[in-house]
């Protein structure tokens, strides 16, 4: 194993992992122009997509669901069949910037597997609309719709119900990593606020949250040239996330800074915050575990110093099925 130097901006990792991450970030920046647009055609020609399978693997199967089919919005439902009781509902959002992927991507497909497997929980992974075709707040509106589309559920045809009856809509969690831990975030912000009648959020699994600032922090530095978040490719994104004109400090982007929406008052969920030390967002999540805490929320930190963003993605890591361990014992935990 060879010996890393503290300035690195990847751990040491196995071979098999930093080819991964090369290619993921080699097709990031290859279909990205510098108007702001992508080609979405060849990325969608590099996003290996795995298919719902009714048919169990590993114990899970799973199908899709529309809806609104005018914004192709819809989501992968994951069930372990080997469960008869009712099982908690985690409500699953992908990274990606805002701009890439979907709950069909071969690795997201493969990781809400293991989540339904592992905790267990009936999964739901949510397409929401991409930016810069779809700018703020497209997404947060899309995820706000299908926990609607879930409060009503109940009050369709029993031939036509989407959830299985084991699913226990009124013990969700909202989970996300990178982009997808942002609109966790902002959509529990939104639950709060809503009057749902069977669905209750009852937790929130923030996995190396995407936030930003005009400020950079000391991590950013140091760490400018990591693979999948480097500062050129998440500034690039931001500008096509964020309104037309707006900075980071928009409250999309810096959820605890000049612009930060005031959740003291709010029954904001429980909240478990991953934090990687070769990320260069470390410092971003941070402050946003602390913005909690100084809100009045209860808030768990959990700390990987030698994993970069993304590293639970990668089965073949160690780290990988402790986070999802952790991820167990907190959902254990609200239920």
């Amino acid at each position: 194993m060879p010996r890393r130097n503290s300035s690195d901006p990847v751990p040491a990792l196995p071979w098999k992992t930093r080819l991964s991450i090369a290619a993921a970030s080699a097709a990031a920046d290859a279909v990205r122009r510098s108007d702001g647009t992508l080609n979405r055609r060849i990325f969608t020609l590099l996003d290996f997509r795995s298919p719902p399978t009714l048919n169990p693997i590993n114990g899970v199967k799973s199908s899709d669901f529309t809806v609104d089919p005018n914004r192709d919005l819809w989501f992968r439902l994951f069930t372990p069949t080997s469960n008869t009781t009712s099982l908690p509902v985690l409500i699953f959002f992908h990274g990606g910037g805002f701009a890439f992927l979907s709950p069909s991507s071969k690795t997201y497909d493969a990781v809400c597997r293991r989540f339904a497997r592992r905790l267990p929980a009936v999964v739901i992974s949510v397409n929401y609309r991409l930016a810069p075709e779809h700018r703020f707040p497209s997404p947060y509106d899309d995820g706000l719709d299908v926990l609607k589309f879930l409060d009503r559920d109940r009050d369709r045809n029993r031939d036509v119900q989407v959830l299985p009856e084991i699913a226990d809509v009124s013990k969700c969690f909202f989970a996300g990593d990178s982009a997808g831990g942002n609109l966790a975030h902002h959509l529990a912000v939104r639950a709060c606020r809503e009057r749902f009648r069977v669905v209750n959020v009852v937790g929130l699994i923030s996995i190396q949250p995407y936030f930003g600032g005009e400020e950079r922090t000391e991590s950013e530095i140091r760490l400018a040239r990591a693979p999948l978040v480097s500062m050129a490719r998440t500034d690039w994104l931001w500008k096509a996330f964020l309104p037309e004109g707006a900075n980071r400090d928009h409250e999309a982007a810096n959820v605890s800074g000049p612009n930060a929406v005031d959740i003291s008052g709010l029954e904001f969920p429980d909240t478990i915050v991953f934090v990687g030390g070769f990320d260069p967002l470390q410092d971003w999540q941070r402050r946003y575990y602390n913005w909690l805490k100084k809100s009045g929320k209860e808030a768990l930190l959990m700390e990987y110093p030698n994993m970069i963003h993304a590293f639970y993605l990668f089965p073949e890591l160690p780290e990988s099925s402790q986070l999802i361990g952790q991820v167990k014992d907190f959902i254990c935990s609200k239920i």
